[in-house]
């Protein structure tokens, strides 16, 4: 099983910046892809982006040209820079690995997730 912890969230104002950290440990080598999720008050859990193990990335078109995700296999750690946050951006941020387990691909423990608060 793999476990995330996430970190670095806060209050900003629109315009700003936050760069957001998850930090995998566990049975990394059964990582695939690691992905970040947001979850605003009153709304269902969203993809945001995802980074594969080879280095791959995707982003939903609401974060194109603005978030970044990106890796440091040493650290075992994935990154998420945001950049011109909105304050539709403000939600709980959620990191988890997509693994690969007997029945197949699947995914791995939820962190607590981190609160990010865009100001307007």
């Amino acid at each position: 099983q793999v476990q995330v912890v996430e970190s670095g969230g806060g209050l900003v104002q629109a315009g700003g910046s936050l760069r957001l950290s998850c930090a995998a440990s566990g049975s990394i080598e059964s990582i695939k892809a690691m992905v970040w999720y947001r979850q605003a008050p009153g709304k269902q859990r969203e993809l945001v982006c995802g980074i594969t193990s080879e280095g791959s990335t995707n982003y939903m078109d609401f974060v194109k040209g603005r978030f970044a995700i990106s890796r440091d296999n040493a650290k075992n750690t994935v990154y998420l820079q945001m950049n011109a946050l909105k304050p539709e951006d403000t939600a709980v941020y959620y990191c988890t690995a997509i693994i690969e387990t007997s029945h197949g691909p699947d995914f791995g423990s939820w962190g607590q997730g981190t609160q990010v608060t865009v100001s307007s």
